[in-house]
């Protein structure tokens, strides 16, 4: 059977890394991992190309590599630096470029299994999130303020997953997951207003060319 057909599923945090060729998650935190494209091997050639599952929630922002993700209504050009979400059981297509050359990549994947989330708030909650929906059919692109806002939350998460674990770290690393969703809930929210509002301008614009148009008695 031609492997981009097939229908391939990665339960965990560690399974995904194993396919990556990444080091283990910290024996600490093994339900959630932060990935630095930058830093990250190539994709062997079971990762290039099919559709896929994850047992897990994968935020992203990708920019610099080449290739694209079919997700829901849409497809995600990696270059052009959108940010991306997925949730657990849903199928992304993915069509990688073997010529890609990831030095010019940069970006981060942030993977949460829903275990880490269990018997929380968020757990219960972040299903509610739109972008996390299939019905998503726009991308999701951030202006250069926001970006810094959502990459300044993931370095917080970052430093308290490399931390020294104590009964306080799963709830802090959850309040800034939360921190991040909202933040990106408002961003997400905002980008469609004002598609809403320049769709509105198109419209007046046109409404004027029209009305020009039928009330030159030299038409």
């Amino acid at each position: 059977m031609d492997r981009h057909k097939t229908l391939k599923h990665i339960k965990t945090v560690r399974e995904f890394h194993q396919l990556r060729g990444l080091p283990k998650p910290k024996p600490e935190h093994p339900l959630i991992s932060i990935i630095d494209f930058a830093a990250a091997p190539p994709p062997g050639e079971d990762m290039k190309g099919g559709s896929w599952t994850f047992g897990f929630y994968c935020i992203a922002i990708k920019r610099g590599l080449k290739g694209k993700i079919k997700y829901g209504q849409q497809k995600y050009d990696f270059n052009e630096g959108v940010m991306s979400f997925s949730a657990p059981n849903q199928v992304l297509g993915i069509e990688a470029d073997a010529t890609q050359d990831l030095k010019s990549a940069s970006g981060w994947m942030l993977l949460v299994h829903p275990d880490f989330l269990w018997n929380t708030p968020l757990g219960k909650n972040i299903k509610n999130y739109e972008y996390f929906g299939y019905s998503v059919n726009e991308a999701f692109f951030l202006s250069e303020k926001e970006e810094i806002i959502i990459n300044h939350i993931i370095q917080n998460i970052q430093q308290e997953y490399h931390s020294n674990i104590d009964r306080f770290s799963q709830n802090i690393i959850i309040s800034q997951l939360e921190t991040l969703l909202n933040y990106a809930d408002r961003f997400y929210q905002r980008q469609f207003i004002t598609r809403k509002i320049t769709s509105h301008q198109v419209l007046d614009r046109l409404e004027k060319v029209l009305a020009d148009y039928f009330n030159n008695d030299n038409r």
